[in-house]
């Protein structure tokens, strides 16, 4: 009997322009069915989660709008445009975009939930070229999440006024998450928690997201997220078309819960618990996503530990790997669980930061290859920080 090959799937792609919030109205204009299954599919999460309605999860996460607006008003802004376009009401967009916090906040307020709050989340690497067969510096991760994902996922082509031009891989309603803009700075990014991981005012996790996409320079990025309140811990992994990386573990707090790393060999690699000692917080992200520790030597053995030059065909294949499954990198739905508990991989990314090339498998990498996207002019708009090229003699 011949097995059944899966129907290729593809993401929506959205260009965007014009001022933040006429660039949040035609996204949500445009993705207005994908912001309701998300907003649909969050409601079902929190309840999953805590027993919290949905209304319960906008009263948590209103707080959080006034450190948004005191850092970044025109993502307030945004947000505005995005839920005039989706029609939805201001407070379900922040909702969506503070999912991270609320779903923290819902389950570090209930220690039952706490107790069975275990996900899966990301594997992501940077190398940088003296690691990769082309030379170029390369960077993305798989981003493993409830099966809903499948139903909201876009990829957003932003061009700005204010700033670089960016292209995000996001939830619909979401600002951004995994990106690289025009200046050629790239992010990937895992989840991670601890002791402290409550919900509490600061920048959300994806706002933080959406302001590594504005920044220049890796300067510019590390200093984005240690110079402001965080309200969750995250990973941050940056790389920039420089050929230089930097992975960011970061705490909720300031400056003094982040926790810096540079490349061993070259490469670069993460998945979802602290690699750091931390000075006064209790990491709790194995016990949350114990799979971490067994992806985390997955990807190390396959792309930063061979000397073998790595590509993109290479990256796919570590990328689908099936070791310790299904809990593995490339992660598929246990069916021991619940079917609103169950998770996949729903997108995998790869950004070659010199050909500003984005290679996605819209799902599984064992099922779908990495197909590349290319963005015409976008990512070519010149940084207002870097010299002009030098005339040719003569």
């Amino acid at each position: 009997m011949e097995s059944k090959v899966p129907e290729p799937r593809q993401y929506p792609r959205i260009r965007l322009r014009g001022s933040p919030h006429e660039r949040g109205r035609r996204y949500g204009e445009a993705a207005r069915d994908r912001i309701h299954r998300s907003r649909r599919g969050y409601e079902a999460a929190f309840a999953q989660a805590a027993g919290w309605r949905w209304e319960q999860a906008v009263e948590a996460a209103a707080p959080l709008e006034a450190a948004i607006a005191e850092a970044f008003p025109a993502y307030v802004e945004e947000m505005h445009g995005i839920a005039e376009g989706a029609r939805l009401g201001f407070a379900d967009v922040l909702t969506l975009n503070a999912r991270t916090e609320v779903l923290w906040a819902a389950t570090a307020r209930q220690a039952a939930a706490m107790r069975t709050a275990h996900a899966r989340e990301c594997s992501a690497f940077a190398l940088l070229p003296g690691r990769t067969a082309d030379r170029h510096t390369l960077i993305g991760q798989n981003w493993d999440w409830l099966l809903q994902g499948f139903d909201t996922v876009v990829t957003l082509e932003v061009e700005q006024d204010d700033g670089p031009n960016y292209v995000t891989v996001v939830e619909a309603g979401l600002l951004a998450k995994m990106s690289m803009n025009s200046s050629g700075l790239a992010v990937a990014t895992n989840a991670l928690v601890t002791s402290e991981d409550r919900g509490a005012p600061g920048l959300p996790y994806h706002i933080v997201l959406r302001a590594l996409a504005d920044c220049h320079s890796l300067t510019d990025a590390v200093n984005v997220i240690q110079r402001h309140w965080r309200s969750s811990s995250a990973n941050y992994l940056l790389a920039h078309r420089d050929g230089a990386a930097i992975n960011v573990e970061a705490a909720p707090g300031d400056h003094s819960r982040v926790y810096p790393q540079l490349p061993v060999r070259g490469g670069l690699v993460h998945t979802n618990h602290f690699l750091a000692f931390l000075r006064d917080v209790t990491d709790v992200s194995v016990y949350a996503m114990p799979d971490s520790l067994v992806r985390l030597q997955r990807v190390r053995q396959a792309i930063a530990e061979t000397d073998e030059p790595v590509t993109v065909d290479s990256l796919h294949r570590a990328l689908g790997d099936h070791a310790d499954h299904p809990h593995s990198v490339c992660c598929h739905p246990d069916p021991r669980d619940a079917p609103d508990r169950r998770w996949a991989t729903i997108v995998s990314v790869i950004m070659d930061l010199d050909d500003r090339t984005m290679w996605i498998s819209a799902g599984n990498p064992c099922e779908h290859p990495h197909r590349p996207l290319t963005f015409g002019d976008l990512l070519d708009k010149p940084s207002p920080l870097r010299p002009a090229p030098a005339p040719a003699p003569g």
